[in-house]
């Protein structure tokens, strides 16, 4: 008996605003379903004495040393900009 329905597949789709074909419904009811069985078997491993993870490996972000330095000058930033005013940017009004 299949975990989930053709009915459901079409449902996801339209709430995804998706057009799917019939042929295309019973394909993801298919592979749905097999998701669904392997995560099924995945809940029946023992993990009582495993500690929980966000991530198989341990991961440590490697950040540069936060120093104030000198930035670009605003005539700097300004000089290949196609047009400025005022000492800013100048750009198409947005609607």
């Amino acid at each position: 008996m299949s975990r989930i329905s053709k009915d459901q597949v079409k449902h996801v789709a339209h709430l995804a605003r998706l057009s799917v074909s019939e042929e295309e419904v019973d394909m993801f009811t298919e592979q749905l379903d097999a998701i669904i069985g392997f995560a099924e078997e995945l809940n029946e491993l023992d993990t009582e004495n495993i500690e929980p993870t966000t991530h198989v490996l341990e991961l440590k972000n490697v950040l540069r040393e936060d120093t104030v330095r000198e930035s670009v000058s605003r005539a700097d930033a300004l000089k290949n900009a196609p047009e400025q005013r005022d000492g800013q940017f100048k750009v198409p009004k947005a609607f």
